[in-house]
């Protein structure tokens, strides 16, 4: 076990994780619809801390609830929320894993409309273009007041005794939708040039240090390449890696303590999660989106229909190319060299051995993991075991992922269990213990 270094601790500035093995930010809808938290929360996060994983990067927090991209999700936007929070550290410190908090807002990438019913906040004023989720250009205070909702959406999570903070800043939303080319439009101080379209995530960042000491862990994650016109080829690329680079190091000037570095300007996205398009499963979840955006009644006729169905699943599954596992190393492998500070990886990662190399070559520090891990909630321990690869590997379905809409989360892929009942029952597990007895 010492000599293999996925075992071996990951040393930030102000945080010790006892191996390389992160659980991603994923979630299902497992709260109440005010943003207060459930014991079915602190079940799914115990299935990962209890099975070895070194650190749970905690699903999508909003900081503020028009923030939020589904209900049903816990938010840290008041004081209320610290007791939920605090007990749920807790529980996983029990284990001996490390909790990190992912502070969020979805801008105007909101799957679910909640009850406000009010457009999303972004940097933009224009509809995003796959389902047509409207939005609203932030003014100058509105910047401002989320700026503080991050800093006290940190603060609350220390107080709550959990040991750091991620900034979502990839896959689309709020912080995304200023850093990238593609989607920022604005002409004022935090539009136009990179360093212009960075200031928000900067400043985020600088509120967050006044407020909590520069010893409370602080990581940012990113969309490295954006791939902005990855279906629809009218849009603009948006940033490149080389936009990226710029940022890290800007990032790390300012005291963020590690990169977690994803891809995508928009989620889901056809890199990210990697894998094929599971288009009739899609269909049967997409209905509950067709309040949320304007061209969201449109894709789900255009879906059903069996020509245009299959005409954009097949882009789809050919912007996601071949690469599932390990498919933003190469993003990582740069970043890395151009930083001082750990870099994390996310990727489609269950093969031991090439998370060995990926570490061992100096693509990246560690690895985060969603997908694999809710198929195999002990791919640590089979690791451990000597396993390259889980006995029944995540087969990269994403079945998943187009049932967490309405669906508890679990693994939908029916040929890795021996019945349909087995499967029910894995996915039902997360509401065992249930609060009341």
């Amino acid at each position: 076990m010492s000599a293999d270094v996925i075992f071996e601790p990951v040393k930030f500035r102000h945080l010790t994780i006892k191996n390389r093995i992160f659980r991603s930010n994923i979630s299902g809808r497992f709260d109440n619809y005010d943003g207060s938290g459930t014991q079915t929360r602190i079940n799914w996060e115990l299935k990962f801390a209890q099975n070895g994983v070194g650190a749970i990067i905690s699903s999508f927090v909003p900081v503020q609830m028009r923030g939020r991209i589904v209900p049903n999700y816990a938010t840290i936007d008041s004081d209320q929320r610290i007791p939920f929070w605090r007990e749920l550290g807790r529980r996983i410190h029990e284990h001996d894993c490390k909790f990190i908090m992912q502070l969020s807002h979805g801008g105007r990438q909101r799957d679910i409309q909640g009850i406000e019913f009010q457009k999303g906040l972004s940097s933009t004023d224009k509809t995003e273009p796959l389902h047509g989720f409207e939005c609203e250009r932030m003014t100058t205070a509105q910047i401002k007041e989320t700026v503080q909702a991050f800093a006290e959406g940190a603060r609350r999570a220390r107080e709550a005794g959990l040991d750091g903070v991620e900034l979502h800043g990839s896959n689309g939303y709020l912080i995304t939708q200023f850093l990238s080319s593609a989607i920022n439009d604005r002409k004022d101080e935090y539009g136009g040039s990179l360093a212009n379209r960075a200031r928000f995530l900067l400043d985020i960042v600088r509120a967050i240090r006044l407020r909590v000491g520069a010893d409370f862990h602080l990581q940012v994650k990113l969309s490295a390449t954006e791939y902005n016109d990855a279906m629809i080829s009218s849009e603009g690329k948006g940033n490149t890696l080389a936009d990226s680079l710029k940022v890290c190091k800007w990032l790390e000037e300012v005291g963020v303590d590690a990169i977690h570095v994803s891809t995508g300007s928009f989620f889901p996205h056809p890199r990210n999660p990697a894998g094929p398009l599971p288009l009739q499963e899609f269909i049967k979840s997409y209905d509950t989106m067709l309040s949320s955006g304007v061209h969201t009644l449109r894709n789900y006729l255009l879906f059903r229909s069996k020509i245009t169905g299959k005409i954009f699943e097949s882009r789809w599954n050919r912007a996601a190319g071949k690469i599932i596992e390990g498919i933003n190393l190469p993003d990582s492998r740069a970043i890395k060299q151009a930083v001082n500070i750990p870099v994390l990886c996310t990727g489609g990662f269950q093969t031991a051995s090439i998370i060995r190399q990926a570490i061992e070559s100096g693509a990246c520090d560690a690895v985060t993991i969603a997908r694999p891990l809710v198929a195999n909630n002990d791919l640590v321990r089979q690791f451990a075991q000597g396993r390259d690869q889980p006995a029944v590997p995540c087969t990269y379905c994403n079945k998943c992922l187009v049932n967490v809409v309405e669906n508890p989360l679990g693994c939908y892929d029916e040929t890795r269990y021996r019945t349909r009942e087995e499967m029910v029952a894995q996915i039902m597990s997360v509401f065992d213990p249930p609060p009341f007895v």
